[in-house]
């Protein structure tokens, strides 16, 4: 007696696989050289002044206006560093990885600039 699952079964599961490594190559994919962090990155400046970027590249350094930011909320898929300098230098940094925000201590420096881990 041989025990076999249905072809309806067996149809499942490959289009589970199927969809899996699709969704697999497409997370890797959106966080390569060349490519935009998927989703908003939010921060709010001195003034209370909510600033969102959508998909920024995941490239370079990226300068947030000279006052800085006080608090950001990473939503996109790519981890970030913070850094209380223009120009994403220094030793004072945050990291904040994807979907999670960070709130700055009342007495620290703002942030001004942040880049991407990928």
């Amino acid at each position: 007696m041989s025990v076999t699952a249905p072809p309806t079964v067996l149809r499942r599961r490959a289009g589970i696989a199927a969809g899996a490594v699709l969704l697999t190559l497409t997370a890797t994919g959106c966080s390569g050289l060349g490519r935009s962090a998927v989703g908003p990155v939010s921060y709010t400046t001195d003034r209370d002044k909510v600033v969102t970027v959508h998909s920024p590249s995941v490239k370079g350094c990226h300068a947030m206006p000279p006052a800085g930011a006080n608090a950001i909320d990473n939503r996109t898929l790519v981890d970030i560093v913070l850094y209380p300098t223009r120009d994403c230098s220094g030793r004072s940094t945050a990291y904040v990885a994807t979907t999670f925000s960070d709130v700055n201590a009342p007495r620290a420096l703002p942030w001004r600039s942040y880049r991407f881990i990928h």
